[in-house]
């Protein structure tokens, strides 16, 4: 005890508290395997989730801490936005997860896979537009259609005071 200004006072100092999770081998496989078939994760910073919402029988905070921890290793890209955080799987962490996931090479996540290409219409087959300089085509006949009232005296006139109490004009 120190005697301070009359008052006592405990001196108090400051530990670190490093708390040590303890996470199922079975739970770390079903967020690795999820993981290596989407290429990306998503986990509401929601400490106290029961569930995640993409994976079943795991909690949310299992689902970061296991992340994060592959994020310190540098397997995945971490960013966090609008209370969420967001993982990317790296190339280092796709050898990582295939090795201990025992998987092929020919397997390869969701985000790599190449998507087919969509089939494009051919030249021949799209309706001709007119050249910028050009009068005609669609652009005419959208601004002939319209009728405005735009244009001097089109304003609409303004009556100051009426419905405040005051007379209307007369």
């Amino acid at each position: 005890m120190v005697k301070h200004r009359g008052a006592t006072h405990k001196l108090r100092t400051r530990f670190k508290l490093e708390v040590n999770m303890f996470i199922h081998k079975s739970h770390t496989k079903l967020i690795y395997e999820y993981l290596f078939n989407e290429g990306v994760t998503v986990a509401k910073k929601d400490f106290n989730a029961k569930t995640h919402p993409h994976i079943e029988g795991v909690t949310n905070l299992e689902v970061i801490k296991t992340l994060k921890s592959l994020a310190s290793r540098e397997l995945v890209k971490e960013q966090f936005a609008w209370r969420h955080y967001y993982w990317y799987l790296t190339d280092a962490g796709i050898s990582y997860l295939r090795e201990y996931l025992a998987l092929p090479a020919e397997i390869v996540p969701a985000t790599i896979k190449s998507k087919p290409r969509e089939i494009r219409v051919p030249q021949s087959d799209r309706p001709q537009r007119s050249a910028p300089g050009e009068k005609g085509g669609d652009r005419d006949a959208y601004r002939t259609e319209k009728a405005t009232e735009a244009g001097p005296g089109a304003a609409p006139v303004y009556r100051a005071g009426f419905g405040r109490g005051a007379q209307a004009p007369q």
